[in-house]
């Protein structure tokens, strides 16, 4: 299990894979924590189902860049034998598991949404048709790889202790070539989307990027964070890193309100795993209606400062 790291933590989405790698009842479910400065967060996946951890803590790993990272878990997979290196859906772990099915000319199956096992083999489940139908889908040989769709499982403690390894990297000249110039942090209020218990998501029928101001105060009223469609990122009225959907971010909070969202099935497969979902929309027949669990049919330039309004009331 790839255990990917952002400052001094470990990403959410990698402990909930390994929660659910852990869950299948393998003997043997280890993780590996490549970067620099990167051994004290190896003890707490432990808490995940590790039972160990292999740190390769190394200058040469501090920027987020995938070939290095292929070059210490090639090594690791082919001295230790493992017939399965897993990935919670990253950016970075899509370029490191592709180079990794390269290296070891191993199988890679992407974006899916659970492991399971059938027969003592493993099975994959991956959202195929627009996200209408699910199939599942194996390896021909070892070891295989598999990329989970981000949010797909929640981290789950189970209080176990992880023995920890430290490992050299032994990184290729040639995986060197490339060097980071800079790396910039967006900076942000609050939860990010895929973390938040509340999620308020805006859509085109907010009618322009200046009302989004009314999404955000409702986010901030309720200490949730704020989402987007792809419709309106591509506008340009609000950030990519915020967009909900197919080719955005998989979201499951406790809450979400989509205001001024039709609910096209390229975003409701990003959030149908929430909670509860409220829309808010002035088009009585808009599909996200037919999957939300409260609707209210209106103008939300009226609606959401009001509920913004009772909702400051409510906590005084």
């Amino acid at each position: 299990m790839f255990l990917e790291h952002h400052g001094a933590e470990l990403q959410k989405g990698a402990l909930g894979v390994l929660s659910k790698a852990a869950s299948l009842g393998d003997e043997r479910v280890a993780g590996a924590v490549l970067g620099s400065g990167v051994k004290d967060l190896a003890a707490g996946a432990g808490a995940y189902g590790a039972q160990t951890v292999y740190v390769f803590d190394d200058a040469k790993l501090e920027a987020p860049l995938p070939q290095p990272r292929v070059d210490a878990l090639a090594k690791l997979v082919e001295e230790e034998g493992f017939d399965t290196v897993v990935f919670a859906g990253s950016v970075l772990a899509a370029d490191v598991a592709a180079g990794l099915a390269a290296r070891l000319e191993a199988g890679l199956n992407w974006d899916l949404v659970d492991l399971s096992q059938a027969d003592g083999k493993l099975v994959g489940k991956r959202p195929a048709l627009s996200d209408s139908v699910y199939v599942d889908v194996g390896w021909t040989s070892e070891p295989r790889i598999a990329l989970i769709r981000s949010g797909s499982f929640d981290p789950v403690e189970t209080g176990g202790s992880a023995e920890v390894e430290e490992r050299q990297a032994d990184v290729q000249d040639f995986s060197l070539a490339a060097t980071m110039v800079e790396q910039a942090h967006e900076e942000s209020e609050g939860p990010s989307i895929e973390d938040a218990d509340i999620v308020v998501a805006g859509g085109r029928g907010l009618g322009s990027p200046e009302n989004f101001a009314l999404v955000e105060d409702l986010a901030k009223a309720l200490g949730g964070a704020v989402g987007a469609t792809r419709a309106v990122v591509d506008a340009g009225w609000y950030p990519y890193p915020t967009q909900v959907g197919q080719t955005g971010r998989t979201v499951s909070p406790k809450l979400y309100i989509a205001c001024g969202i039709s609910g096209a099935i390229q975003h409701k497969v990003g959030m149908q795993g929430s909670g509860v979902i409220v829309a808010i929309n002035k088009d009585p027949n808009a599909p996200i209606f037919e999957f939300s669990d409260l609707g209210v049919v209106g103008d939300l330039t009226d609606i959401v400062p009001k509920l913004t309004e009772l909702v400051r009331a409510r906590k005084g």
